[in-house]
């Protein structure tokens, strides 16, 4: 059971990373710096007073900037660059007790996981601000912070569960983040051509039409 609590706890950390980075580095270093959960030797570092400090700084900061319309995909095309090295390098240090090969293809496998979360999550913020209304996005918002604090107790106090849950998910998001983009692009291409097919009409760009 042991080995199934630390494959729990890498791919926990890989996906939540994928929606809430630092509210994962913190929640963790937060459960581990006092006794709560017994990290591996190379998770120990989250349990750090500068981890914690920057983890919680910056965990505001993205609570803050995540409920802001437009500006949450600007930050979440930022953090392509982050979220998946870090959800890797996070799913790596989990199972530091396990021995080098299991490392290694537990960062191949975060960072797959991590990747697959945050195409989820920035391809259905970047279709619900296609709305202009706020309100949608901040239910999705708040949901997805309730979702990682859900997910990562699930992934510590019942890790089976977790994983076939999350089984779950990869399959859902297999089959719908395509599906997500396509929808992005078609409406990025309506508002890109818009404009220049009015210019082009004759009829509508005429002044006495």
């Amino acid at each position: 059971m042991e080995s199934i609590s630390h494959v729990a706890l890498a791919a926990g950390l890989a996906w939540a990373s994928g929606f809430r980075l630092y509210a994962a580095v913190f929640v963790i270093g937060l459960l581990g710096r006092f006794g709560y959960l017994a990290l591996p030797d190379a998770l120990q570092v989250l349990e750090h007073d500068w981890v914690l400090g920057a983890s919680g700084l910056m965990l505001v900061g993205e609570f803050l900037a995540d409920k802001v319309p437009a500006f949450d995909s600007l930050w979440d095309a930022l953090h392509t660059f982050v979220r998946i090295p870090a959800g890797a390098f996070l799913a790596w240090g989990a199972m530091g007790d396990a021995g080098p090969a299991a490392q290694i293809a537990a960062a191949l496998l975060g960072g797959v996981v991590t990747s697959g979360t945050h195409l989820f999550k920035s391809g259905g913020r970047a279709a619900i601000n296609t709305s202009p209304e706020p309100f949608s996005n901040w239910a999705a918002s708040l949901g997805e912070d309730g979702l990682v604090l859900g997910g990562l107790y699930l992934a510590i106090a019942h890790p089976m569960l977790f994983l076939v849950l999350l089984l779950a998910f990869l399959i859902l998001v297999a089959w719908l983040v395509p599906k997500l983009w396509r929808f992005v692009g078609r409406v990025l291409r309506r508002l890109r051509d818009g404009p220049v097919s009015a210019r082009n009409d004759p009829i509508r760009s005429s002044p006495d039409a």
